[in-house]
């Protein structure tokens, strides 16, 4: 994670805060947070304390409240979200590395050249 997101990741900011970059009161704001749509951290104290990812996040749900979308409706699209990043990821994990490409293409080569009879050369 860069430096930068690590900072908009840090939850630092507490509800009135929030309240006033949003406009929006503390009851929707913590029925969003109940809702699992955002995610605050809790202090020792359990005072609520968002992020600057988790502003966006609440000001995007308030975009797609405007547009008529319900909490269900905006809960499936983030879990869309969630899906395709995952999916993304896990094929970006199983991308050949450059050490496998160079094997399977020495093996090609080796076959090509009838050098490779089976799998117990001494190539």
């Amino acid at each position: 994670m860069s430096e930068k997101e690590l900072r908009r990741s840090l939850a630092v900011l507490p509800m009135g805060t929030v309240m006033k970059l949003t406009s929006l009161t503390a009851r929707q704001i913590r029925y969003y947070d109940d809702s699992g749509l955002v995610h605050s951290e809790r202090t020792a104290s359990n005072r609520r304390l968002y992020s600057l990812n988790d502003i966006d996040r609440i000001l995007e749900i308030k975009d797609y409240l405007d547009e008529g979308m319900n909490i269900e409706q905006i809960k499936r699209v983030y879990e869309k979200q969630r899906l395709r990043q995952a999916k993304k990821q896990a094929a970006k994990q199983q991308s050949v590395s450059d050490q496998k490409v160079r094997q399977y293409l020495r093996k090609d080569i080796l076959k090509a050249g009838g050098l490779y009879q089976n799998d117990d050369s001494q190539f």
